[in-house]
């Protein structure tokens, strides 16, 4: 009995001491403000770091690292210019140890292995990045169990879904190399983005099907049984193409979707761009609408057999009807110049498809961009 007390008295303590950890984080002083976005567009970036001896601020808004100056409190701080209306991340570099990450900021990010804090300088297109006042869909992240692997999926279901009974079509995005099923709905703003263009009317409601393209995992780092740190890894050797219908099949026998052709669309970005030719064509009575943002049309594995004869997959693939065939990259990209020689090879066919350029290179400012401009002209 003295035992049993002992532990009870034991485990009370402990979990009081918890809930102290945690209540005390309550009355914890506020810290700097970092990051404050002013009213025109200009970022102040704060960092209490009273014995660094140099700070700098890293983002994707600067094309070098930005030096930060201390105060007589020991707060470091750099005002940026004025931004354009964008989401945007960064990381701190403090006495050389980079990737430090700002205290001040809960809104963080990771982005295959990088862990970044992010903010938004709302109008035109951070809006469109940012919660607005409008009704919200459902993001899901579901497991897939198909031709017997079980695989992670992060799904988005539009306003109304689970309190109605229509169909909707669906749309199937790819991440990129190295980048897995969390990437599109995280750095990638989807649900964001989608809720506010149904909202306006600019898009159809549709499903979303987010895929982890990897084969060699099942799940996105934390979410797997196996544990490992995220890298480079990718699937571009024929195995995620010839897996696809089976993720179609059971999207189809769990969702209230559409399963006609001209209700499907695939996308993708980089290694999904490349994803999304090969199984557009490899498959082609499955999808009637097909984007390709900054594709990796060229980087497949040699002796593939999916991947052969490229031409004569995509002259059966058109034959068969395509109602959009988008492509969209930045001048700046490593990838322009293959999508240029592809594009030539279209031209040549006499194909029709949609081409936007735009400024920058292979970043998730033009992907986001890319998916706006894409899912407005779909069903």
């Amino acid at each position: 009995m003295r035992d049993i007390l002992t532990l009870l008295v034991t485990i009370t303590l402990v979990v009081c001491q918890g809930q102290a950890v945690a209540q005390q984080n309550l009355w914890r002083e506020e810290g700097v403000l970092s990051p404050e976005v002013c009213e025109d567009g200009g970022v102040i970036f704060r960092l209490y770091a009273p014995n660094a001896r140099r700070v700098v601020v890293e983002g994707d808004f600067a094309s070098e690292p930005l030096p930060m100056s201390r105060n007589e409190q020991g707060v470091w701080e750099f005002r940026s210019e004025p931004l354009a209306s964008d989401y945007y991340t960064y990381t701190f570099a403090v006495d050389g140890m980079k990737g430090v990450l700002d205290s001040s900021n809960v809104r963080t990010v990771r982005d295959v292995a990088s862990v970044m804090n992010y903010f938004i300088v709302g109008g035109d297109k951070g809006n469109l990045y940012s919660q607005q006042n409008v009704a919200h869909g459902t993001v899901s992240r579901v497991w897939a169990t198909t031709e017997d692997l079980s695989r992670r999926m992060t799904i988005y279901t539009p306003a109304g879904y689970e309190a109605g009974y229509r169909s909707y079509p669906v749309l199937y995005l790819l991440h990129g190399m190295g980048g897995d099923e969390e990437a599109w709905i995280a750095t990638g703003r989807m649900a964001e983005i989608m809720d506010n263009l149904i909202a306006e009317g600019r898009a159809e409601p549709m499903i979303v099907v987010m895929p982890n393209g990897c084969m060699r995992h099942d799940a996105a780092p934390t979410y797997s049984a196996e544990e490992y740190k995220p890298y480079m890894s990718g699937s571009m050797d024929g195995s995620f193409e010839r897996y696809f219908p089976s993720i179609v099949s059971w999207v189809d026998a769990h969702y209230r979707t559409y399963t006609s052709k001209d209700r499907r669309a695939i996308a993708g970005l980089s290694m999904g761009g490349f994803h999304a030719m090969q199984i557009s064509r490899s498959y082609p009575d499955m999808f009637d609408y097909v984007g390709l943002f900054s594709a990796a049309i060229y980087r497949g594995e040699e002796g593939v057999a999916i991947y052969e004869n490229l031409a004569e997959g995509i002259a059966e693939q058109f034959s068969r009807g395509v109602s959009l065939y988008w492509i969209g990259i930045g001048r700046d990209d490593f990838l322009f110049e293959e999508n240029v020689a592809f594009r030539r090879m279209l031209d040549e066919g006499g194909y029709e498809y949609e081409y936007f350029e735009s400024e920058g290179g292979h970043t998730w400012r033009n992907w986001r961009c890319y998916l706006a401009e894409f899912v407005e002209s779909l069903f």
